[in-house]
Formats: structure tokens, C-alpha cells, sequence
């Protein structure tokens, strides 16, 4: 049993490689991928994208601004109407991304900190896009409480050293099938130094797709092929690191517990 911590199910391809979204978890279903976090990355996506998930109850959702997606809504008031929906688990993604877009650091980090607000709230945990930014983001998180609902960094491909301090702020750090690429030797490494117990999988579908799939449309069934490259870059059974992260993702979002 696994799950994919992390896709946009609104944004695979339902034209030519899936018939619909019961496609999708059928395909996952196979390769033993049980439960799905589709992740929203505006407010303006998130209506259509509750209606699609909502039939599923294997499919969590949540509910987010991008820090890419400078000219999107950024209003408090309707993410907390979204996100107090039993079927959002979390906030984001939310974060900061300095390494595409220095030109609106101003507005990303005031869009984070609204969310973190947010997310104490409601007390649901935080989806967290980093590049380029890793003392703001570790600043902002300490500086806005954010260790009191916790939450993960998601696709991470920073250092050692800022996993360590997102962990102390109890944060998760979640693998995607960048993990498998042959130019990831730096991230492989930090993935070998992140304890089996902070660790989530992810595909971040439709982008990223693992190795044997790379330069596809990557999708949620493909989270079996970045465990397996994960259990065997840390040195453990496949099954335990299923069991492990599975347990993870349920201990982080515990809201997906009564959705599934």
C-alpha cells in the first residue's frame, strides 16, 4: 500500500493517456498507490478541482496559492471558506520560489504568511514549495508559528541542512522522481540522511515523471517507481518503506483518515 503525497489531478492529460479521472486511481490502484493528495495551486482552480475528486473517497485534496501564481487571488477570507472542506487535508501549495520568480518576492512571502495564518487556523498542515529561498522560507515558518501544524516540503531538492531544520518545526520531506535521475547524486545523498520516519513519496504528476518514464506525462502510478527507488537507495525492503510512508502521510494528514 502507498500513496502519492502529492498530484494535480486537474491537470493530466484526459485527451489522449487517461479516459477520466477513475482512470487515473484504477492505474495507481494496480501498483498499489491506495489513497492520492490532489494539490490545488489557486483558488480560482479549486471549485472545479473539488467537483472532480469529490465522487473519490480515496483522493484527498487541498487547497492553496503557488508562489508562482503571482497574478492569483490571494484572499484569506475564501481560503478559509475552501479550505474548512472535511475533503481538504492541508493548505498549499504555498511557499516561495526565488529561483523563477525573484521579481515577486515581495508578493510570495506575503501570500505565505497568509497562509501559514490560515492554516493555524484550521490547524491543517502545510504544503511547502521551496527554490531558491531557503533561509525566507525557514524564516517565515518560525517566524509565523508554523511548527504548530507542521507539514511537508514537497519535490525536495534543497540541502541536508535546511531538512534538518524544517524537521525540527516537525515538516516531513517528501521524494519525487527527481530522486531517480541520473544528474540527482546531491539529492540522493540527502535522501540517504533524512530518517525513514520524516519521509513521504510523490510524484507531483503530471511533471517529473521517474526513471524508466522520464520525458512522459508523469502520473500517480508511477509512486511505485519512485519507492522503489528510494527503498533501495536507503537500503531497506520495498514493503517497509511503503508501510513506513504510508503511515507517515496519515500521521501528518490526519484529515485523509476520515475522507478515505
Amino acid at each position: 500500500m502507498l500513496v502519492d503525497s502529492h498530484c494535480h489531478l486537474d491537470r493530466l492529460d484526459y485527451k489522449e493517456k487517461h479516459k477520466n479521472i477513475a482512470d487515473v486511481i484504477d492505474k495507481a490502484q494496480v501498483q498499489g498507490i491506495t489513497h492520492l493528495l490532489s494539490v490545488c495551486v489557486t483558488l480560482d482552480d479549486y471549485p472545479a478541482m473539488a467537483e472532480m475528486i469529490a465522487p473519490y473517497k480515496q483522493v484527498s485534496s487541498t487547497c492553496g496559492v503557488h508562489p508562482l501564481y503571482k497574478d492569483a487571488v490571494m484572499d484569506e477570507a475564501l481560503l478559509l471558506e475552501y479550505a474548512s472542506s472535511d475533503k481538504v487535508v492541508a493548505i498549499g501549495e504555498t511557499g516561495l520560489d526565488f529561483f523563477y520568480s525573484p521579481e515577486t518576492k515581495e508578493w510570495q512571502m506575503d501570500a505565505f504568511r497568509k497562509q501559514i495564518r490560515v492554516a493555524k487556523q484550521l490547524n491543517k498542515p502545510l504544503i511547502i514549495h521551496t527554490r531558491g529561498a531557503r533561509q525566507d522560507t525557514l524564516d517565515i515558518l518560525r517566524e509565523e508559528g508554523a511548527e504548530q501544524v507542521g507539514g511537508v516540503l514537497h519535490c525536495f531538492t534543497e540541502s541536508i541542512e535546511m531538512a534538518e531544520e524544517a524537521m525540527k518545526m516537525g515538516f516531513y520531506i517528501s521524494v519525487s522522481g527527481i530522486v531517480t535521475f541520473k544528474n540527482a547524486k546531491e539529492l540522493q545523498e540527502v535522501i540517504k540522511a533524512v530518517p525513514l520516519d520524516r519521509l513521504l513519496v510523490e510524484t507531483d504528476s503530471p511533471y517529473l515523471a521517474p526513471v524508466p518514464h522520464r520525458g512522459q506525462e508523469n502520473e500517480p502510478a508511477y509512486t511505485h517507481d519512485v519507492a522503489k527507488f528510494v527503498a533501495d537507495l536507503k537500503g531497506v525492503s520495498f514493503e517497509e518503506l511503503a508501510e513506513v510512508t504510508t503511515n507517515n502521510y496519515f500521521t501528518l494528514f490526519k484529515g485523509a483518515i476520515t475522507v478515505s
